[in-house]
């Protein structure tokens, strides 16, 4: 780890469509002494929030500028097609790209998909933000391709999706400044990555030689048994205690 010093709080940045719920909830039981704020940030400014020393992590979507940050993904997202909820695709439950090529197809300056050749007939003129795509949907100028998260983000009850197949993904990940991974960036990715307590990598300390650790295979991400600690409460040398007969 860095010898970079810690600050009493976390600054965890996060873009729009990602629910950072859970991993606070589990962060406020585990060090509920060290404050965790949330700024939400817009796409393009997470990744220099990070580098500025604006925030000490953010959770935002791949890529990232791999000289200068880390990056660990956590889950990939289903890619939808935002339409009118009159629209002709809403007959089926799914969505081939083929079945874009007689619509207009909307392209945000925002846009988190890296497509290689949008579908569709481009626009002419791409919005300046998705919520501004949003707008031209509802407005019957066009059809829309996001991530999961951001159609139900900006969800218009006169405004539907359908999941779109062989579509590139957005991947949502943890991402923090490039060698400084301090005590508290350890254990925030030990929560990102659904560490328990007796198995996180955080600040607990590693007992002196000779005496027995608590979980024999430290360092994975759960514990050897069914239970967390199960094991640490076994007498050393203790004989197993034989089955009974059934009567």
């Amino acid at each position: 780890m860095s010898g970079a010093q810690e600050s009493p709080s976390f600054r965890l940045a996060y873009v729009p469509g990602v629910t950072p719920t859970k991993w606070v909830r589990t962060w406020t039981e585990r060090l509920p002494d060290v404050p965790l704020e949330l700024v939400t940030v817009e796409p393009a400014d997470a990744q220099r929030a990070i580098r500025d020393g604006e925030v000490d992590a953010a959770l935002l979507r791949l890529p990232v500028d791999r000289a200068a940050l880390s990056a660990i993904p956590l889950y990939t997202e289903t890619t939808v097609v935002v339409v009118p909820k009159d629209h002709d695709v809403t007959a089926v439950e799914e969505v081939a790209p083929a079945d874009l090529d007689d619509y207009v197809v909307l392209h945000p300056l925002d846009d988190t998909l890296e497509w290689e050749a949008l579908p569709g007939r481009p626009a002419i003129e791409r919005p300046a933000t998705t919520a501004d795509a949003i707008e031209l949907v509802a407005a019957g100028i066009g059809v829309l391709l996001v991530p999961q998260s951001l159609a139900r983000l900006h969800h218009r009850r006169d405004l539907t999706y359908r999941p779109v197949a062989d579509a590139p993904q957005s991947t949502v990940a943890l991402s923090w400044l490039e060698g400084r991974t301090t005590d508290l960036m350890e254990e925030f990715i030990g929560i990102a990555r659904g560490r328990t307590v007796n198995s996180s990598r955080g600040r607990t300390p590693t007992p002196p030689a000779g005496q027995p650790k608590q979980n024999q295979r430290q360092g994975r991400d759960k514990p050897a048994s069914g239970r967390a600690g199960s094991g640490s409460g076994r007498r050393q040398g203790s004989k197993p205690t034989k089955p009974r007969r059934r009567k």
